[in-house]
């Protein structure tokens, strides 16, 4: 199945990665086949290079420089967070209408870090589901926007406060994950990048579509 181009210009290519699918081979993952670089490498027929990373599980917008040039431009804009990413997920519970998660986690290195996230909810369910004590389970749909880039930043800071996002491991609820395999066949992690707003000379705004199993665990939710 072909790659959903989001955008493409002479210099930057951007497109929605799926949900399970790994940026490039690493020293963990030597044997994969299929990575996110060489499926758009084979689509495209062009040489890629990496500006930032999604982790295997998260789906959504991922930018690639078609030049070395491109690529430096675009890191540094990273680097001095001058640009802004918003990503949608699904999480256990309501949560408050907005808040900012100021929590440092370790880096891949084991370092501490500071970290923050901001977030908004965008929509909040309840269905007649009982889980535990509760005669009902509920959960939200928020957008997150990472103020820093740290390592599974967003998955640490929604279970830091109590509402881990869906089909997350290690950091979510087990529990839940449980729930939603055995009730509604689903496994996948519902957190996606939605949208990645830069300036590279001119301003950028990519956008991608939901999964399919996102939009499908959605409806389960506001049909209920």
């Amino acid at each position: 199945m072909a790659l959903e181009i989001l955008y493409e210009d002479v210099h930057f290519i951007g497109v929605n990665k799926p949900c399970g699918m790994l940026m490039h081979r690493s020293k963990i993952a030597k044997d994969v086949e299929n990575t996110l670089l060489m499926e758009l490498k084979a689509q495209c027929n062009k040489f890629l290079y990496t500006i930032h990373r999604l982790d295997r599980k998260t789906s959504g917008v991922v930018l690639f420089a078609l030049d070395k040039e491109s690529q430096s431009q675009a890191s540094k804009l990273f680097q001095e967070k001058k640009v802004n990413k918003t990503y949608h997920a699904i999480v256990r519970g309501h949560t408050m209408d907005s808040g900012t998660i100021d929590y440092a986690i370790k880096n891949e290195s084991g370092k501490i870090k500071d970290a923050i996230t901001h977030y908004t909810t965008m929509e909040r369910f309840e269905i007649p589901l009982p889980f535990g004590k509760h005669d009902t389970s509920r959960y939200s749909l928020i957008a997150l926007k990472p103020e820093t880039g740290r390592y599974h930043q967003l998955r640490m800071h929604m279970a830091h406060i109590f509402h881990p996002i869906i089909g997350d491991r290690p950091h979510g609820c087990n529990k839940q994950n449980k729930l939603f395999k055995e009730r509604f066949m689903s496994m996948t992690m519902m957190l996606h990048a939605k949208e990645l707003e830069i300036d590279i000379g001119n301003k950028l705004c990519i956008q991608a579509s939901y999964p399919e199993e996102f939009n499908r665990i959605l409806a389960m939710l506001r049909k209920s």
